[in-house]
């Protein structure tokens, strides 16, 4: 698969989004879109089918984790948005993951990608041994958890890009690795912690990148864009 940047829009309206959205109407390129929990909670299903209608691929990224029929029940609603990308929290067991494909797989067969959260790119190491009770490294986490993933039939895993090489290693180099986390080497790192360029990311072995404010924030988004794309995808 092709790799490619997605830009996260992570707005509070459709007025946001659309405004934001009317700046790549001349692109011969359509971006790939992220809609988190605060756009689609603002908006619901319409705004994901009016932004396919305008021809963009949409990853949908509402990190289901709940107890295995509930995932499989909302994965089977979801299906019906002909998104190209969902996700769930690895967290979640085999059990869960393996519920959410199998809900999420439309009656002729056919499904977005299904990916797995392993751990976010907020969380630390420090965080997860102290808040989470997790005594293993955070790369030993991520690895098992994408190892599950892998397991449950799933398609690839979100985690942070300086861990997409170890998951590819582990994983096989068809295991999609989504990674969220990165950031221009002149810009600002905010609320994240592991963190690299564009650039590094694809040395590394990301398959997708998730860009938000770099983009999104900046003073000209296309060209901002564009240089995401230049760096990542060549």
């Amino acid at each position: 698969m092709q790799r490619d940047v997605i830009i996260a829009c992570d707005f509070k309206s459709a007025e946001d989004t659309f405004r934001f959205l009317d700046l790549f109407k001349d692109e011969e390129r359509k971006p790939f879109l992220k809609i988190g929990m605060e756009l689609f909670y603002a908006e619901g299903p319409s705004i994901v089918r009016e932004i396919k209608r305008r021809g963009h691929k949409i990853f949908l990224d509402l990190k289901l984790h709940d107890i295995p029929n509930t995932v499989k029940k909302a994965m089977a609603v979801l299906s019906r948005l002909d998104v190209d990308m969902c996700n769930v929290h690895a967290a979640g067991t085999i059990e869960m993951m393996k519920a959410a494909l199998e809900g999420l797989t439309r009656a002729d067969g056919t499904r977005p990608l299904l990916i797995a959260v392993t751990q976010l790119t907020s969380t630390s190491e420090e965080r997860m041994r102290s808040e989470l009770l997790i005594d293993a490294s955070i790369n030993d986490t991520i690895v098992k958890y994408a190892q599950n993933t892998r397991d449950a039939g799933l398609d690839g895993v979100v985690c942070s890009p300086l861990e997409a090489g170890m998951v590819h290693e582990a994983c096989g180099a068809g295991f999609l690795t989504v990674t969220p986390g990165v950031r221009f080497a002149d810009g600002d790192v905010a609320d994240q912690v592991r963190v690299t360029t564009p650039a590094r990311a694809r040395e590394i072995g990301s398959d997708f990148i998730v860009v938000g404010r770099p983009i999104t924030a900046a003073e000209d988004p296309v060209a901002a864009y564009r240089r995401c794309v230049a760096e990542f995808v060549g």
